[in-house]
């Protein structure tokens, strides 16, 4: 058994929550165990539970600690931009860059978390609505300065999001089976293109974009 070494306290919390993403993207969340996460952190396993109260606890806590890098990051992305439409790009390639790299967290936002009931049924995802916020932020900012038509930024923040997790989702699967997987440099462009154009208020004065390679790339 596992032996705690003589660290800090944020230390283990963090050595668990790295541990706990790598045996959820490995093993699932349904077939991981407590005593994966112990030993994967290198602590007892009574040690998690002085920090989680089960397994849904560390899932969770997972989603709300990363969601809250991902916005603080979205948001250092998102500064110096001052054009809203440039602003969308940004966010689009922002997202899928965070998608590709760090896979093992992107499968857990993407897959496991959606395995745990208690997430589905009890948990109000807070930092997800202050994520998807920041594109409606983005579009009434547009919409005030005349480059954005009115469009509903309630309706169109989950549209986009759907569109970034619907993208991403795919891509996951695809490299969790070993499919061919598509690019997500090229998928954040076309995203990004048809919300600009959507939404635009001028949008035949937006210059067409140069097309990246193939959409699609082969394994190894």
């Amino acid at each position: 058994m596992p032996v705690d070494r003589p660290r800090t306290t944020a230390d283990k919390h963090d050595r668990i929550i790295d541990a706990a993403i790598e045996v959820f993207a490995e093993k699932g969340f349904h077939h991981a165990r407590i005593s994966d996460i112990a030993a994967k952190a290198e602590v007892a396993d009574g040690t998690i539970y002085l920090y989680f109260r089960n397994k849904d606890d560390v899932l969770i806590t997972i989603f709300e600690e990363k969601m809250g890098m991902l916005i603080e990051g979205l948001k250092q992305s998102l500064e110096g931009v001052d054009d809203p439409l440039e602003r969308i790009r940004t966010f689009a390639r922002y997202h899928f860059k965070q998608v590709k790299d760090h896979e093992a967290l992107a499968e857990v936002l993407q897959i496991e978390l959606r395995l745990s009931n208690k997430f589905l049924k009890e948990y109000r995802p807070t930092q997800l609505w202050e994520y998807l916020n920041v594109f409606a932020g983005i579009l009434r900012d547009g919409q005030e300065r005349g480059v954005i038509r009115e469009v509903d930024p309630f309706a169109s923040m989950w549209a986009f999001f759907g569109a970034l997790d619907e993208i991403a989702m795919q891509w996951v699967l695809a490299n969790k089976e070993r499919k061919l997987r598509f690019s997500l440099d090229a998928s954040a462009e076309a995203v990004a293109e048809i919300f600009v154009r959507g939404v635009a208020a001028n949008p035949s004065a937006i210059p067409v974009a140069t097309p990246l390679p193939s959409q699609f790339e082969s394994l190894s």
